[in-house]
């Protein structure tokens, strides 16, 4: 690995182009279940400076997503405990939020308004309980129930090229069981359509032209063959589907057998050339060409025996919170099958990536080891690697022995062609 940096305390964000918004949910495994935050890291590619800020939210918990208005003054944080909350992306201070009960109950704690759709710069859409929900955050308590989903638990929501279609993942259910579904909801006639796939696909991402969508296959696996709230990672093969938004039919598919290392994947974005996602449970950025959609090539982000051994306190929490979740004696097929996909380490992995506006260069964010990456691309050599500061300095009360990771999760990109913009700027999907 390159050495790692310290990141600088700079106070002014004058001549940082790129802004690299990451939603956080403090440390431990589960991140559905962690606190709620974000972390904003401003970089300037040419002079090489950077420096961050970072801010956790009283109240909230299982923050999971950023979804930024078209004109990148607010910031949506998707999460797991059932509120709609948003902050001002140039501080990045909380502006508004309101509980999702209010509007329709849910029938499971992990249900939750995890991402979400701009549609301009004060109105969006959302998934509460069983609906899709339309919000302006001038007036958050008048959301508009748009019509009902489909799916189990939805998860990961985009906007198709043309604005028509709402596509979106699922997440197994704690008590209905497996997905193996998607979502494609029409916005013109506020009418769902369930596609039926073989893998559950939480993630999803868009072609920027056509209206077609790519389904991110996430293989996991209920504890003690029931349990699909405290899931294990799975040893299988993956996926990811090409699929048709107005058929709902799968153009193209593409496979990764087991012992890729292409487990529990994150952030999925596109650049011409290729489809990239990251991984959080085998450290790595997969990218897979669009062209023939077939080949593909790995960053590896595994930490080495030396940054294992530095990283020994997310370790130690990492095996405390799988042997609470799971029966070492009764589960021991899942622990073993976790071990194979994250190639023995015991820190999870990368779970933002995002790539540049010109595709110059691409963003990683690696939970388990609390590292910000920026890499060339598509040369995808190291530029810049970034030792974030430990959750100590920004919560109380924390033990020094205790677990620093900051809890990176989903993140989204300011490029410098994303500047902020009038309140009329071309929606964002």
């Amino acid at each position: 690995m390159n050495p790692i940096e310290e990141v600088s305390r700079g106070s002014g964000l004058d001549g940082y182009p790129y802004a690299f918004h990451i939603a956080l949910d403090g440390n431990g495994l589960n991140g559905l279940e962690g606190r709620a935050g974000v972390c904003v890291f401003h970089y300037d590619p040419v002079s090489g400076r950077h420096t961050s800020r970072i801010e956790y939210y009283d109240g909230l918990s299982g923050g999971h997503a950023i979804s930024l208005s078209p004109d990148r003054r607010t910031g949506f944080l998707g999460n797991t405990g059932q509120h709609l909350a948003f902050y001002d992306t140039a501080r990045p201070e909380e502006t508004e939020r309101v509980s999702t009960l209010r509007f329709e109950p849910t029938d499971s704690s992990i249900k939750g308004s995890t991402h979400a759709v701009w549609l301009d710069g004060t109105t969006g859409i959302t998934a509460v309980g069983e609906s899709f929900w339309q919000f302006d955050v001038n007036r958050l308590t008048a959301a508009e129930n748009i019509g009902a989903h489909g799916l189990k638990l939805p998860h990961a929501i985009k906007r198709t090229a043309s604005g028509r279609h709402l596509v979106y993942g699922g997440m197994d259910h704690p008590r209905r069981g497996e997905a193996c579904e998607v979502g494609i909801f029409d916005l013109e006639r506020r009418a769902h359509r369930v596609v039926e796939l073989p893998a559950t696909c939480w993630h999803v991402a868009t072609h920027p032209t056509e209206d077609r969508f790519y389904a991110l296959s996430f293989r996991v696996v209920p504890q003690e063959g029931r349990d699909w709230h405290e899931w294990a990672m799975a040893y299988f093969k993956e996926y990811v589907f090409e699929i048709d938004a107005d058929s709902g039919r799968v153009l193209r598919h593409w496979t990764a057998a087991g012992d890729i290392p292409a487990h529990i994947n994150s952030d999925v974005c596109l650049s011409d050339r290729e489809l990239i996602y990251c991984t959080g449970g085998s450290n790595t950025v997969v990218l897979i060409d669009l062209a023939d959609f077939s080949s593909f090539r790995i960053i590896d982000e595994r930490p080495d025996l030396r940054h294992q051994v530095k990283a020994g306190r997310q370790a130690a929490r990492q095996v405390l919170d799988v042997l609470t979740r799971g029966s070492a004696l009764a589960s021991t097929k899942h622990f073993l099958a976790a071990l194979r996909v994250t190639r023995g380490t015991l820190v999870d992995g990368v779970y933002a990536c995002q790539v540049s506006a010109d595709q110059t260069l691409l963003f990683t964010a690696n939970r388990g080891l609390n590292t910000i990456t920026v890499y060339d691309y598509p040369a995808c050599t190291v530029r810049l690697r970034v030792k974030m500061p430990d959750l100590h300095h920004h919560v109380d009360g924390l033990r020094p022995w205790s677990d620093p990771r900051l809890g990176f999760h989903h993140g989204a990109l300011i490029s410098p062609q994303e500047r902020r913009q009038p309140s009329t700027a071309t929606e964002y999907s």
